[in-house]
This record gives structure tokens, sequence and C-alpha cells, in this order.
């Protein structure tokens, strides 16, 4: 029995699960948040039992250190050769990355080159490898990549209409993300529908912080709503999504303060969305408790952020020519029982209808009505599983 670490490493943040594999039993899962800030937090769960403290974590070396030293303490290995396998999520792989691939030293470059695909994730991702490199060298390392199960797209959706030497130069194109989340609730939906996966066709609402809609046809798939960057798409927490790219120069010549392309696209990552309209948080449950509260501002992001999911709902029916299913899942997708039935009852057209009984929060599976003719789930991701399951493959291939 091995036991391998997931890794899902944050711009201020490291999330990790240790698995005995191939079992697949979760031994621990913890959180290090707010790394790099003052009152850094550290949370790990085992045994139904959770030990968070407070202290200053200055970098991801520090937070992988802590982490170590926490499995010795806690008895949950008791020495660092236990761990056998270390799987880290790695947001953009681009067209070089195709499915999860033993990290070597030519395997780190190409994902640090890969950083202008993902600027808020891929450095953050190479700081939890290097991290993990200098205190387990000899550990089987694995980079399981967001966007290796969106390379089943077909050139029409992944193309951008723009002239063919940005792609056959340059690889402008679409490249999607979150889809190892994509695929693991997809394929539970077909579990749960008792359904060969290659009979479905289903729309994927991966909505947290950051939030991704994808088309699946038959498992594979077809269209997904980020694109040559996680910055696309729906309206995210600090992301705007979708928007007129003549907006960029423009905002470039009005506001002085803002000197460079990249000066906007910090922007539109960081300072938009739910908290560029909101003037408030990123967070949706601020948001919901300020929009009860009758903020007007609160209400608008709120109004905006379920306009854009709709949106790109409605336009992957059109996509799969209908869906046998729509599943919500992440953290809003998960728990915020208002944004599913706004979203849902926007779109009562297609043949979707909520049984409000069972939209509540912790929802698991069904929380359509029986008659529903496209059924609604809430399926809880586990990106680390997959990832676990990854680094597996590896071991046995190697």
């Amino acid at each position: 029995m091995g036991k391998t670490l997931a890794i899902n490493a944050g711009s201020s943040s490291l999330k990790w699960q240790l698995y005995a594999m191939p079992e697949e039993t979760v031994i621990a899962k913890g959180i290090f948040e707010r790394i790099g800030l003052p009152e850094s937090i550290s949370t790990t769960k085992f045994g139904g039992e959770s030990h968070t403290r407070k202290q200053n974590i200055v970098d991801h070396r520090q937070a992988v250190l802590l982490l170590m030293d926490e499995l010795i303490h806690f008895n949950l290995i008791k020495e660092f050769r236990e761990i056998t396998g270390i799987g880290h999520r790695v947001v953009a792989g681009g067209e070089f990355f195709k499915s999860s691939t033993v990290i070597t030293p030519e395997v780190l470059e190409e994902i640090k080159n890969l950083s202008i695909l993902a600027p808020l994730h891929n450095p953050a991702n190479v700081l939890g490898i290097e991290a993990f490199q200098r205190l387990l060298p000899d550990t089987l390392a694995v980079a399981v990549f967001d966007t290796a199960f969106h390379t089943t797209l077909p050139e029409k959706a992944y193309r951008y209409p723009i002239p063919t030497k940005y792609y056959s130069d340059y690889s402008i194109r679409k490249y999607g993300a979150h889809g190892t989340s994509h695929m693991y609730v997809s394929q539970e939906a077909a579990k749960f529908l008792d359904q060969p996966i290659e009979d479905l066709k289903l729309i994927t609402a991966h909505i947290g912080n950051g939030a991704s809609i994808t088309a699946i046809d038959g498992g594979k798939s077809i269209d997904t709503s980020m694109g040559f960057t996680p910055l696309a798409g729906v309206m995210m927490g600090t992301r705007s999504g979708e928007m007129d790219a003549s907006v960029i120069p423009y905002m470039l010549e009005s506001d002085p303060s803002l000197r460079t392309a990249q000066d906007v696209i910090d922007v539109l990552n960081n300072k938009s969305g739910v908290l560029g309209v909101s003037d408030l948080s990123s967070d949706m449950r601020d948001l919901q408790a300020a929009k009860e509260q009758g903020n007007p501002k609160a209400i608008l992001a709120y109004e905006m952020y379920v306009d854009r999911i709709k949106k790109f709902i409605a336009q992957y029916f059109g996509v799969l020519n209908g869906a046998d299913a729509l599943i919500f899942t992440a953290g809003v997708g998960e728990n915020d029982t208002d944004v599913r039935r706004d979203v849902v009852n926007g779109l009562s057209w297609f043949g979707m209808e909520l049984d409000e009984t069972k939209n509540v929060r912790g929802a698991f599976g069904e929380i359509s009505m029986p008659d529903s003719k496209v059924k609604v789930l809430v399926i809880p991701t586990n990106e680390e599983l997959v990832i676990a399951r990854d680094v597996e493959v590896a071991k046995q291939n190697k």
C-alpha cells in the first residue's frame, strides 16, 4: 500500500489530501490559507477531527514544511518515504500536455513557459511543485492538467475567428480549465443516472470563485466557457468573463493609472467580476448577505452573475442539440441554493423544473422534479481523487 498526496496550490493557498492507494481511502486532508499574508491559517482534518491554527506562513516552501511536520505529528505518516507519489494540479497545459505527465526538469520548465495561459494559476502551481521537490526529491511527482479534458474540443469550438497565423504560429486558441472537475462530475452523473456516459449529453457547471460551463457529449468535452486563459467565459469572483476586446485599449486611453495591457488584464483578472460590480467582496456568501439587506450594487452583481451563467448553459443546449442533465458543482454550485434556483428557473423553457424541497444546502444527487425533461443534479467535485488516480497510473507505468 502506498500513500499519495494530491496537491492544489493557489497563489496564497495550498489544498491537500493524503490517500491510501490504490484503495482510494482519504487518510487526511487540509488547507493552508493566506500564505504570505498576516495570520495564515492551516487546517488539518482526519478521523472526524479538525485541527486549525493561525501563524505567519511566508511562502509555499514553509507551508510544505509545515504540512510534512503535521503529517508526522499527527502520526498520519511515520517517515517521509511512506509518500510514494505526489500529484500536482496544474491549470494550463496548452497544446503541449494532453494528459497527466511525470514531472521532469523539462516538464517543469514548460509549465513555467505556459504561465501566460494561466497567469493567476501556473506560477502558484510551480511554487507547490518546487517546494515538494526540495523536500522529497526522489518521490514520483505527476502534473495533472486542467486543460487535458478539453483536448477533445473540435476545431470549430477551439479556434478563434482571427487570422490563421495566430493559431498556427502563436497557438492562440481556446484551452479551457477545470477539466478534472468537469470530467469527474460527468462520470459520477452517469453512475447516478445509471446510464453509460457514452449515451449521455451533459452540461456541467463548475461554479466557484472561478467558474466554467462545459458541454459534454458521450463523455467528451466538446465546448467550454473558459478560453485562451481562465479569464474568459462567465462572470466570476474577481474575473470579468466574456467582454468586448475593444474595451482594453479604451481603458488604456481613458484611465491614466493604466500604463500597459498587462495593467488592464490585472484589473480584469483581479478586480472585476462580483468584486468589481459590488464594490464589496468576491465571496458569494458576502454578496448574498448584502443583497438581503437591499444593497443595490450587491443585487446588480448577483443578477449579472446569474445572467451570464444562464446564457452559457443556454447556448450549450444548442451545441449539444439538447441535454439529459445539468450538473452543479464546486463551492457556489454545491452550496448556494439561490443561484441554483434562479439559474434553473430562468431556463425552464428547456424542460427543467426544480424541486424546491430538494434544493437545499448540502444537497446531493437529483434536485429536479420527477417529470423534469432535463435532470438537474448536484454532485460535489473531487479533483483531488482524480489527481491521486493519475498518480497511481504513473506508478504502474513507471
